[in-house]
């Protein structure tokens, strides 16, 4: 495992597991019907075009954009709402197989950028509003930390809309299923 300040390894293992994600959020929901896209495993969580469109946007306009913030030696970082995104920009009725593509070309305009970059300069910082200073290197790690959460979200949306449609089968012998609820509201 590496250090916390060892910047070239967390660079390069960051850039490793930021190129793997597209194909992980792919593969996950390949072979998913319209309704299946949009239906939500219960009412106050999200549909997995919701969570894809949610990467997208967070791709470009947060992650990206504040790690560029960083390399420009900017003083602080654009405001964002992404859970009020998810109803203004409409995530529930994209089509996702472009929600995909553009998450994947976002990735990839990512990916390049930080290739281009020495990993020490990702060691400045720049003042979050509420959080307090955050590194490049900070960045870098609540990014790979984020992909992690959304494919956890997405896999336990999956788990769910999976059991509840086979309802009245049991399938809480596989063990716990997260969101119990109504489905597909």
């Amino acid at each position: 495992m590496a250090r916390a300040n060892d910047a070239a390894a967390l660079l390069k293992d960051a850039c490793r597991e930021l190129a793997r994600a597209p194909a992980v959020f792919e593969s996950l929901t390949a072979g998913l019907d319209a309704a299946g896209w949009r239906a939500r495993p219960h009412p106050t969580e999200w549909s997995p075009v919701e969570i894809i469109c949610h990467l997208r946007d967070e791709e470009a306009e947060d992650f990206g954009a504040r790690v560029r913030v960083v390399l420009a030696g900017g003083a602080g970082f654009m405001p964002i709402d992404p859970e009020r995104w998810a109803t203004e920009r409409g995530y529930r009725e994209a089509d996702p197989r472009n929600a995909l593509a553009a998450f994947r070309a976002h990735r990839d305009a990512s990916l390049a950028l930080l290739g281009s970059v020495a990993s020490e300069r990702l060691s400045a910082s720049v003042e979050h509003a509420t959080i307090g200073r955050l590194s490049g290197l900070d960045l870098l790690v609540a990014w790979v930390t984020h992909d992690r959460l959304h494919l956890s979200q997405l896999a336990g949306t999956l788990t769910r809309l999976w059991a509840d449609r086979w309802t009245p089968l049991r399938a809480e012998y596989a063990g716990p299923i997260p969101y119990a609820g109504d489905p597909g509201a």
